[in-house]
């Protein structure tokens, strides 16, 4: 599964890397709503929580699904500016049936997302399951998602205060903190796009992205337990055709991709720090998964976590043809699970207790890329 961005015809100046200051905003209040998704940010969001008038906290609870199962499209601005006023002015701008349709991307099973439904402002059926989707939350948001369809003004002028007074409790001193260091860090992935081209350019953003180019056309894929197509160069998007780069050090380890119908593409990236791991292939981690599914392979486990064996020592332990130990092996072997080395003309094989250590977490930064 991945999230597919065609870039045929479109011209290397319109692959954007930016700073945003609301992406990161979002970024933030995500973390203080989903702490379990961010440990590293524990101690942040604690204090910061804790800190928060009782009124704040509450406005920002009514509107917590705004970034807190998923990223609201409005959150993530194909057109970054310095400052989040400047983004929020441009929020302002957009028109009211495409604020709304994307302040209620609740959930990814949003119906236009795939097919390009109609506005729940204008069709009954979309507005009964954006409403639905809101109950879901609970009432304070379902009371929230009903007020936004009916009185669509007033509701998008109370988010932005919402939003401009989180700047003033918390996110103004966060934003002076991060700022240079996302500033550099698309400035270098920038340099590195007209020198180096695209590929090394999205090797270096996150071993998640890739350029795909053996096909009838050049495809940016976005590794992740999700589907999605979109065409990035297409005239009538929203903003303009391109796509746009967002780095983010409050949002790790999320990889997030806006691939919505009508939408320029905006990908949320994590800035590579040294304590930040590496993501991990999904195929990779199916591979692990299914690799010990199979109870003779964990029965295996059982000796080569202890020490290193060749085949005909393994077969002999367990009852097993050397041919039937040596499959199992190369199951494991290709999930990345199994080291080995040369004793004369003997190979012997352990469990990588590292690997194994690490499918926990790897399999949660999967699931929440």
């Amino acid at each position: 599964m991945s999230v597919v961005i065609d870039i045929a015809g479109l011209p290397p100046e319109r692959i954007v890397f930016s700073p945003s200051p609301l992406a990161e905003l979002g970024a933030a209040l995500h973390a203080l709503a989903e702490p379990g998704h961010h440990p590293a940010l524990h101690s942040w969001a604690t204090a910061t929580n804790a800190s928060l008038k009782c009124e704040l906290a509450d406005r920002l609870c009514e509107a917590d699904f705004l970034w807190s199962s998923t990223r609201a499209d409005i959150l993530l601005p194909a057109n970054p500016k310095p400052t989040l006023r400047e983004e929020l002015d441009d929020l302002d701008r957009m028109d009211d049936e495409r604020f709304v349709d994307a302040a209620l991307e609740i959930s990814c099973t949003r119906r236009s997302y795939a097919q390009g439904a109609r506005s729940p402002l204008v069709d009954r059926d979309e507005r009964q399951a954006a409403l639905d989707r809101a109950t879901v939350r609970g009432p304070r948001q379902a009371d929230f998602a009903r007020r936004l369809l009916d009185d669509t003004a007033t509701v998008r002028a109370w988010i932005r205060r919402l939003l401009e007074d989180c700047e003033t409790a918390f996110f103004g001193d966060l934003w002076e903190r991060t700022r240079h260091q996302l500033a550099a860090d698309a400035r270098h992935k920038t340099e590195l796009l007209q020198h180096r081209g695209l590929a090394a350019t999205l090797d270096a953003v996150s071993p998640a992205i890739t350029l795909d180019e053996e096909g009838p056309a050049p495809r940016i894929v976005v590794d992740k337990l999700s589907e999605g197509r979109t065409w990035a160069a297409d005239p009538a998007l929203y903003e303009g055709p391109g796509v746009t780069f967002l780095p983010t050090l409050i949002g790790q380890p999320h990889l997030l991709a806006l691939y919505a119908p009508g939408w320029r593409p905006v990908v949320t990236y994590p800035v590579a720090t040294p304590e930040l791991p590496q993501p991990i292939a999904l195929d990779l981690m199916q591979c692990r998964l299914e690799a010990l599914a199979h109870p003779q392979r964990m029965r295996l486990c059982l000796s080569l976590s202890r020490a290193a064996y060749t085949t005909s020592e393994l077969a002999a332990t367990h009852g097993l043809s050397a041919p039937e130990v040596s499959r199992h092996l190369k199951a494991m072997k290709k999930a990345g699970l199994l080291t080995t080395r040369r004793r004369g003309r003997y190979v012997q094989y352990r469990l990588d207790l590292s690997a194994v250590a690490r499918m926990g977490s790897d399999f949660i930064g999967a699931v929440l890329r």
